[in-house]
């Protein structure tokens, strides 16, 4: 972007954890950006701190319904992403993916902006490929209880492409591995958060199943910079595009380093596995690397430190949890 030109930004799902760090990144740049939420899991807390600033609007609104803006570049990131969440309304999750994707989409078309998908890697299901490439197709359960967020995000990638061989639209479709950090909803059922509340609190952290299960664990300044590279990327660079740490670690791993680090003197209680959790999770980013140049940087300890403060700040009423 030249000197002194900024863009006129859209982003939904914007005081959500990744939308809220998005949108500092972007108001740091100078853009423009209409921040869009309907609070389901964003907290205007979030992004409080950029109601004064210049180029900052914060908008009150569900994707499900068609949003009128004039924009130049459009981040879709609306949607609950832990299974607490999107399992709650699991229609209205449906609802969220396929419709937000279809609004944002045809916003995009009549503006002629560039798109930006926000979609996962629950789109591999419980894979039989380790570690995940963007050509595998998947091992997804269409029925079962996650089906309304895994099945919602690859209808929202599948519209992508429509609109991208039949209207010509610049898209990019960007698959998250699991992600933290700082602005992560407190309790959201995620990993992460689980594992620093319990210690914190000196309760018992819960692993399902035995704990030998893995994740790849990104830390969200990290992921910001990889959305930020690929939406700046050559239009015929589409995606879909993995984002997140090759690093993997099982859970179990997970839990003794958040117990050491905390000095939490917390136990480890074990709970039956929930169905169709993946039992592998871990990202090829050799796509990433060579189109946009990017890999994480952050190492777990450290970014793991940096989300500690911040829960232990919000638990101690430092910061407003649910304003």
């Amino acid at each position: 972007m030249s000197a002194g030109i900024s863009k006129r930004i859209l982003v939904t799902g914007g005081a959500g954890f990744l939308g809220s760090h998005l949108c500092d990144k972007l108001i740091e740049r100078g853009d423009e950006v209409l921040c869009v939420d309907n609070y389901f899991t964003g907290r205007r807390a979030n992004v409080a701190h950029l109601l004064d600033r210049t180029g900052f609007e914060l908008m009150r609104h569900d994707v499900t319904f068609p949003l009128y803006a004039e924009v130049d570049e459009i981040y879709n990131l609306a949607c609950p992403a832990s299974p607490v969440h999107y399992q709650f309304d699991p229609v209205q999750t449906t609802k969220t993916s396929v419709h937000g994707a279809i609004n944002m989409l045809g916003l995009a078309k009549r503006t002629r902006a560039k798109m930006f998908q926000a979609s996962t890697s629950e789109v591999y299901g419980d894979p039989s490929q380790h570690p995940q490439t963007e050509d595998y197709w998947g091992n997804v359960n269409p029925v079962g209880p996650r089906s309304c967020y895994d099945e919602g995000k690859r209808c929202a990638e599948t519209l992508c492409f429509d609109y991208l061989r039949q209207h010509r639209l610049r898209i990019k479709v960007a698959r998250i591995f699991n992600t933290y950090g700082p602005n992560m909803h407190p309790k959201d059922g995620r990993v992460v958060s689980n594992f620093i509340v319990q210690a914190l609190k000196g309760a018992p952290i819960t692993i399902y199943g035995d704990g030998s299960q893995t994740r790849s664990f990104c830390y969200v300044d990290d992921l910001i910079e990889g959305f930020i590279r690929l939406m700046a990327s050559p239009d015929d660079v589409t995606g879909p595009i993995n984002l997140g740490n090759p690093g993997e670690f099982t859970i179990r791993e997970l839990a003794e380093k958040v117990i050491a680090l905390t000095g939490s003197r917390s136990t480890i209680a074990y709970m039956p596995l929930p169905e169709n959790d993946p039992m592998q999770r871990r990202p090829d980013i050799t796509r990433a690397k060579t189109l946009l140049g990017w890999e994480p940087t952050v190492a777990l300890d450290q970014g793991l430190v940096k989300t500690i403060d911040f829960f232990d700040a919000l638990l101690s009423g430092q910061r407003n949890a649910y304003a």
